[in-house]
């Protein structure tokens, strides 16, 4: 007897083992855009398990986009502080805003979701596959490393990724194309995983050119690792009695757009001594002991903490302000900072952490 076709054998077995994920729809009940839209932007370049969190919070704030249109961008980044790559923060804000001008209808088909802030190729696919039922692959990072095993691709992922969309649509159910995007990421997620996949397992093993060849682990064929560039910078954490120190904001655009940060030069590639920059007032400055570390995709930022006790902000720079301890967690900060903030307490005697 001929075997079931991949996608209903991929189906069945997400019937027995698909993931319970707070974003997704019940089975047979229809799908909310908004939760579909909300959860493919929070889960950009993060995992389910720690997007889950920050999700049922906008939910609980925002439970639908014209009450998310209508936030301040303050409170959407204050509500995403520590998930990291704080585009997708202004990007949930901006998309909440234009849907809302188009009278809350979100766009249904891949093209028109496109043009929404922060939405390209995968996120666009997901959303209209999981939301509308549009026969539209969803291509991320798990997708593309099933793909390249299936046919045990020899071109890795980054040369490959038109030929990898190509077979990834042509795969697509045309009943239940939202069902088959969630499989296939849970079947990534956690059976077809980067290490140590689980091939016996797996319902796609008879189709698996590389499971096959005993070879699956091997795939995809990776490029060499370029080294990834060190910047340094400077952390200035000015305190006062109560432990409320002094904060400003990023710029809007750019790398932690609109996040806070203590106020520092900016970081460069050569090393940041003592001496080679100027604190951003005069204080009785103290660097503390050890550097905070932080691994961004395209570098890795090391900084110094310096710390003072002040009785006043400096009159000149407008553009810093007071944070009360308690408050900095939840203030907005990105990690780094929050990393910085700890710092400081720990080893420079400061409050926050006391």
């Amino acid at each position: 007897m001929k075997p079931p076709p991949l996608s209903r054998r991929l189906l069945a077995w997400w019937g027995e083992n698909r993931r319970e994920l707070p974003w997704r729809t019940a089975s047979g009940a229809e799908p909310d855009p908004y939760r579909v839209w909300l959860s493919e932007i929070l889960l950009q370049q993060t995992t389910g398990a720690a997007a889950a969190p920050y999700f049922l919070r906008f939910i609980a704030r925002w439970p639908d986009v014209a009450a998310l249109a209508a936030a301040s961008l303050d409170e959407v980044i204050e509500t995403f502080a520590g998930l990291g790559y704080y585009a997708r923060a202004r990007n949930l804000h901006a998309g909440a805003q234009e849907i809302a001008r188009r009278g809350g209808r979100f766009p249904d088909t891949e093209e028109e979701l496109r043009a929404l802030p922060g939405v390209g190729a995968y996120t666009a696919g997901a959303i209209a596959a999981i939301a509308f039922g549009r026969q539209a692959a969803a291509v991320d990072g798990n997708v593309a490393r099933i793909i390249a095993r299936l046919k045990a691709l020899e071109t890795p992922i980054v040369a490959a990724r038109s030929e990898i969309a190509a077979i990834a649509q042509a795969l697509v159910p045309a009943d239940r194309p939202g069902d088959f995007a969630e499989a296939l990421m849970d079947l990534g997620a956690m059976i077809c995983r980067p290490r140590a996949p689980l091939c016996g397992q797996c319902p796609l093993s008879p189709d698996c050119a590389a499971a096959r060849a005993g070879e699956a682990e091997a795939y995809p064929r990776r490029r060499p690792k370029k080294a990834r560039p060190v910047r340094h910078g400077a952390a200035y954490f000015a305190f006062r009695r109560d432990g409320a120190f002094l904060a400003r904001r990023r710029p809007p655009k750019g790398l932690l757009g609109a996040t806070l940060e203590l106020p520092g030069p900016p970081w460069r590639t050569a090393e940041v001594g003592g001496g080679d920059h100027a604190p951003p007032f005069v204080a009785d400055w103290r660097r503390i002991a050890g550097e905070v570390e932080q691994v961004f995709t395209h570098f890795t930022l090391r900084l110094t903490i310096h710390v003072a006790a002040i009785d006043a902000a400096p009159s000149d720079l407008a553009e810093l302000f007071w944070v009360g301890a308690e408050e900095a967690p939840r203030a907005g900060f990105s990690s780094v900072m929050l990393k910085a903030i700890a710092h400081a307490g720990e080893l420079g005697g400061a409050k926050p952490t006391q």
